[in-house]
């Protein structure tokens, strides 16, 4: 398995707090009415996955849990991930515009949402003319029982859980930032293949996948991604590197997570006078991802979009 070594880790960005807070915080909690009664996790056949590719990072060290899925709040979830793939989505090829983009959704590291923070999303991606990659990386294990990772993700959200990490850094990513690299790796070696431009290649990550998307942006240097999007992700301030990407960040204010604290990361990106854009949604709670709902978050998609197009991610390269 390839992991970065320790000085090519995160630059110090104010990582340890920032990755503390979030591996502590980060899951899934839509927190939408209309969901509420569809939050019972209730196992299920992992799906068949026939256009996965295994991305060569080999099997998390260590893992004596296999992976397996549940359904909850009408959304499939992956847990005990220990071997990372990369799914292919590729737009019709009369409408790709060359660029692409690495989907990681979140779980606080712990689960995965493949449907809401996922497939759909990229799905969605797709139908707008950009290939779309979703990025299953490797996980924290859980205990095998749904009871018993119930439990543990009561026990993440206690007030204790919640507090900094003593010790806690970017090498806890270790895994996953491997994992991202790899991803990246793959889509610039297969760029000819699947039509895309190698220059054009972004990343978006949903909670936890918006800390992976960070952590990949400013310390996994062969990656260098075009243009990144932080939905939903912890905003505290870093270090930002004068080659910083254009960056979407999209949260509501009523997100229990990291709605309610400051919003310093976008000051940062603009005082290193990087582009970009930030959208606080009045409401929409934490995990709003695609799931359809009445308030004004939902439309972050259709932002998204427009805002990579006014980038010049959707114009067809010759």
């Amino acid at each position: 398995m390839t992991h970065l070594p320790a000085s090519k880790t995160v630059r110090p960005f104010r990582a340890a707090r920032m990755i503390a807070l979030g591996l502590a915080a980060c899951t899934l909690v839509p927190s939408a009415q209309g969901w509420a009664q569809d939050d019972r996790m209730t196992p299920i056949a992992a799906p068949v996955q026939p256009d996965a590719i295994e991305l060569g990072t080999g099997e998390l060290p260590g893992a004596a849990v296999k992976e397996s899925w549940h359904r909850q709040y009408g959304s499939r979830f992956a847990r005990n991930v220990t071997v990372a793939t990369l799914t292919p989505f590729l737009p019709d090829p009369a409408r790709a515009s060359g660029a692409a983009i690495v989907v990681a959704p979140g779980g606080g590291f712990r689960t995965l949402s493949m449907d809401n923070e996922g497939y759909d999303v990229a799905r969605a991606l797709a139908a707008k003319g950009i290939a779309a990659f979703v990025l299953k990386y490797r996980l924290r294990q859980t205990p095998a029982d749904m009871a018993g990772f119930a439990q543990s993700m009561r026990e993440m959200f206690s007030g204790a859980a919640r507090a900094p990490l003593p010790g806690a850094t970017a090498n806890d990513l270790a895994p996953q930032l491997a994992d991202s690299a790899a991803a990246f790796r793959l889509i610039r070696a297969r760029a000819a293949q699947w039509r895309i431009d190698p220059d054009r290649i972004g990343m978006i990550g949903f909670s936890a996948g918006a800390m992976l998307t960070m952590a990949t942006t400013l310390s996994a240097a062969e990656a260098k991604p075009a243009f990144i999007g932080n939905i939903y992700g912890p905003l505290g301030s870093m270090t930002v590197p004068q080659d910083a990407p254009p960056m979407f960040a999209a949260i509501a204010a009523d997100d229990p997570l990291f709605g309610n604290r400051e919003f310093r990361l976008i000051d940062d990106w603009r005082a290193a006078h990087r582009p970009v854009e930030f959208h606080l949604y009045e409401r929409g709670g934490h995990g709003f991802g695609m799931y359809p709902k009445s308030t004004t978050s939902t439309g972050w998609f259709d932002a998204f979009v427009r805002w990579l197009d006014m980038h010049g991610m959707l114009k067809r390269a010759g």
